[in-house]
């Protein structure tokens, strides 16, 4: 006899439906697992055996293959062994196929029998409902997570023993569990601080407005002490809550790294991601065996990535962040395909003027030799610099504590109105904020007379031509945060400070 259902494969956050066939045969006893699964995958069969003995359902003794199609695509972790759990019972007719064979199957078995969260189950569930599926069992503590895909049925289960008799099994015994759930994220980083924390640093914190209001990249250089990590992590209270759009992406990103607390619904406050200098290239960008996993530019999608002494980080790493600064998503190879994922960030570097960090105003405390100076900055190279928007000085706070600044809200509220400007502005290109507007757009639509300190510029060769745009996308940000409806001469030259790690005014 054969029994069927179905699972869900991911590669990537794209999910493929899986036909998941056993069948017995007369044979000697054996098990055997065909159609590319891992070394993760080829244990099922002892958890699966394992499992039903537990739950006091009959294991046939005879041989049992099972296939998982398409054949052709690669197949990896525990998330199907429910499906060929329950493929191999309806094969057996303990419980009924044709209800079986309606479902897809999402979750790892313990050998007592427990279904276990995986991670993934959003994005997998979402790829059902796509497909047309109509009900989908997904392990208990995944369950909230899996109801945030509209228009599809979501049976949650504790136990396998629990799911064969909802399907008709005559016996089994359901073992005393509490659900088990997917490990929390702390989310209350972000939104536990505020921008009024930062005493002074006008300058600073007018760089950190208009990045907000135009999505773009922050270099901020300064002495230890400054402030230049209080302003990075308060980037996020400033930000717009993500629309539904970047909500799902989001969230399905953090349910496949298994950093996602699905109590809370989809996530609306940017995500901020601050990954430390000894991170290695597949942390921060992806990677892993097989197909790769998400890396920090991912889970920082539609949020903030955050890179603390950005010199510290090996330039390799820092190599590596400049195909997503231009696309918006990173493409990983590996021998069994590629896979893409998300990673339009807002980047935030902070760095020490030298290594020493003392290497401010006129200097003298610094005891960095000359060379080691030059050497830590071009540890930043000038491909990666071109990438950054806003590149300011950070100074130390001098004299009395001055008093608080504006609070989140009220800079927040600036920087939606700008946005909302300039979303209106662009909607019929299919752009949402500045730092996504074409280089031909700009040229075009930036008044002559307000462009022309920025093809001065260009002509004496202190911008390139990438730079050039980025000039003029910043003025625009400018300009929409002034409430006007083009940038004037002096909006152009705020951009261009704010280029030239000089501050702003």
């Amino acid at each position: 006899m054969i029994g069927r259902t179905r699972a869900v494969a991911l590669a990537g956050l794209a999910g493929h439906l899986v036909d998941v066939e056993a069948h017995i045969g007369s044979a000697l006893p054996a098990f055997a697992i065909v159609g590319l699964p891992d070394a993760s995958l080829s244990e099922a069969r002892d958890r699966v055996r394992a499992a039903i003995a537990s739950s006091s359902l009959a294991w046939p003794p005879r041989r049992i293959t099972v296939n998982l199609s398409p054949a052709s695509l690669p197949k990896r972790g525990a998330s199907t062994d429910l499906a060929i759990a329950i493929a191999v019972l309806a094969a057996a007719a303990t419980i009924d196929p044709d209800r079986a064979a309606r479902a897809v199957h999402l979750g790892e078995l313990g050998l007592d029998g427990r279904v276990r969260p995986v991670a993934g189950v959003l994005p997998a569930v979402a790829a059902a409902a796509r497909h047309g599926v109509a009900t989908v069992v997904v392990p208990a503590g995944n369950a909230e997570e899996a109801r945030l895909v509209p228009n599809i049925d979501v049976l949650p289960v504790a136990t396998l023993a629990e799911l064969a008799v909802h399907y008709g099994a005559r016996e089994a015994v359901a073992i005393a569990t509490d659900a088990v759930r997917a490990p929390a994220q702390d989310r209350a980083g972000p939104s536990s601080v505020d921008l009024s924390d930062v005493r002074g640093q006008e300058e600073a914190r007018w760089a950190l407005e208009v990045a907000a209001a135009g999505g773009h990249h922050v270099l901020m250089s300064g002495p230890p002490g400054a402030g230049k990590t209080m302003l990075a992590r308060r980037l996020p209270t400033v930000l717009p809550p993500l629309d539904d759009e970047d909500a799902i992406v989001a969230t399905s990103v953090h349910s496949l790294a298994g950093t996602l607390d699905a109590s809370g619904g989809l996530l609306r406050t940017p995500p901020f991601e601050d990954p430390h200098h000894s991170a290695s290239a597949a942390a921060i960008v992806g990677g892993g065996t097989g197909l790769a996993r998400p890396g920090a530019v991912s889970r920082a999608h539609a949020g903030v990535l955050f890179l603390d002494e950005a010199p510290e980080f090996p330039a390799r790493v820092l190599q590596t962040l400049r195909q997503p600064l231009e696309h918006g998503e990173i493409v990983l190879y590996r021998a069994h395909g590629a896979t893409r994922y998300p990673a339009r960030f807002q980047l935030v570097m902070a760095a020490n003027p030298c290594p020493c960090g003392n290497f401010y105003g006129t200097g003298e405390r610094c005891v960095c030799k000359p060379i080691d100076r030059r050497r830590y900055l071009a540890r930043l190279s000038g491909p990666l610099l071109d990438r950054v928007d806003l590149q300011v000085t950070v100074g130390p706070v001098a004299g009395a504590s001055p008093e608080a600044g504006e609070a989140s809200a009220a800079v927040a509220a600036r920087v939606a109105q700008a946005r909302e400007r300039a979303g209106a502005r662009l909607a019929a290109q299919g752009w949402r904020t500045n730092a996504h507007v074409s280089g031909r757009w700009l040229r075009r639509q930036t008044p002559g007379e307000s462009a022309e300190a920025v093809w001065r510029a260009l002509d004496r060769g202190t911008l390139t031509a990438r730079g050039a745009d980025r000039a003029l996308r910043v003025a625009w940000t400018i300009a929409d945060l002034a409430g006007r409806d083009a940038p004037s001469p002096d909006h152009v030259a705020q951009a261009l400070t704010l280029r030239s790690r000089g501050g702003a005014s």
